[in-house]
């Protein structure tokens, strides 16, 4: 991680060490939770795994080998809590009810659900398939996300109420990505069985379906229920099943 990256981090743990300390202070029932989830714990590494833990392990055991895996992922590469940092900060701008970091930290499903899918993710890439696979499972069963560890994704990735998104293995997504709930995307029955790619700043709506080797380009938008089988040019807009194109720059229309 860049000294740079290390600053943005820390200073996002003192926002949220603060917001938590003000939240404790107004509610006394509730900062019980608060003082366990944030302030209890040294940095943003160790409360983030200790959350993922709390949230996939349904019992004790279970919660202390979460965290493990965790912990050992973000240890071993700090880029993590970079990502994990950036995704936060990309909830609290694109979520306009969202004041402060806190409540996505503590309450919102998706995120959770995509920083186990990085520790799964880590774990993929270290040869730890089965710990990975069950971190899968888990994030499937009790948060309804279900992303292959052989998946990539970018980061200030936003998952927007997130229930019943299912993202396959080897399917590529860019940074600034925000996708929505009940959003496939994966291969198709067509050989060869190839992933998406999806740009950077894409859009996805509601319900769509992403399948096959075909690439999503940057800032294009994806619109609620759309089945997308071929390619969307860069910042066009797709709509329908099968998918049309609209609102696309006059570069791509021409193309």
């Amino acid at each position: 991680m860049s000294e740079a990256a290390i600053m943005a981090s820390d200073s996002l743990w003192r926002k949220l060490r603060s917001e938590a300390q003000r939240t404790a202070k107004a509610d006394p029932v509730f900062g019980k939770a608060v003082a366990g989830a944030v302030l209890a714990h040294d940095d943003f590494a160790a409360a983030l795994a200790d959350l993922i833990g709390q949230r996939l392990g349904s019992n004790a055991a279970e919660r202390a080998r979460f965290t493990c895996f965790a912990r050992d992922a973000f240890g071993g590469e700090p880029d993590l809590i970079e990502a994990a940092s950036r995704d936060l900060l990309a909830i609290a701008r694109r979520d306009p009810v969202v004041a402060g970091l806190l409540p996505p930290l503590l309450h919102y499903k998706g995120y959770l659900a995509l920083q186990a899918w990085r520790v799964s993710n880590w774990l993929w890439r270290h040869h730890h398939r089965d710990a990975a696979l069950l971190f899968q499972n888990e994030a499937s069963n009790l948060l309804q996300v279900s992303i292959h560890p052989a998946a990539s994704i970018g980061s200030a990735v936003y998952l927007d109420h997130a229930t019943g998104i299912v993202i396959g293995a080897n399917v590529v997504i860019g940074d600034d990505v925000t996708i929505l709930q009940s959003v496939s995307i994966g291969r198709s029955s067509e050989l060869p069985a190839r992933s998406p790619r999806i740009g950077r700043g894409v859009f996805i709506g509601a319900g769509a379906s992403i399948l096959g080797d075909i690439s999503i380009g940057d800032l294009a938008k994806i619109g609620a229920g759309t089945v997308v089988t071929r390619d969307i040019p860069a910042g066009c807009t797709a709509v329908g099943n099968p998918a049309r194109l609209t609102n696309c720059p006059e570069a791509a229309s021409a193309a």
